[in-house]
């Protein structure tokens, strides 16, 4: 079952849009749970410049089923004009919790 929950990631320069964009994913039942980050610093290439921002990372516990409508749907809300947007596959973990992030997740 592991190899079907994955931990999705975007950033926000804006604490309010992170706690929007980790709610409402929630709400939508797109991700069981998101975490977060207290803010971190972002040092990156942007349009021929080093940038540096203060942000906040987001992690949504999701499966595979749901992640292409979650990856649709933070694209849709996010500020950003290029969000990032990575996902990491979950190898393990235990299985009261991975079964928990499917219960959630199941649509309607």
């Amino acid at each position: 079952m592991a190899h079907d929950i994955v931990i999705a990631q975007t950033t926000s320069d804006d604490e309010g849009q992170a706690t929007m964009l980790a709610r409402g994913a929630v709400e939508s039942k797109l991700a069981a749970g998101v975490h977060i980050d207290a803010p971190i610093t972002a040092f990156y290439w942007w349009k021929g410049k080093v940038e540096a921002a203060r942000e906040w990372r987001i992690s949504y516990m999701t499966t595979t089923d749901r992640l292409p409508a979650l990856e649709a749907w933070v694209h849709e809300k996010h500020s950003y004009e290029v969000p990032q947007w990575i996902t990491l596959p979950v190898t393990g973990g235990s299985e009261a919790y991975l079964s928990w992030v499917f219960e959630e997740t199941e649509s309607d």
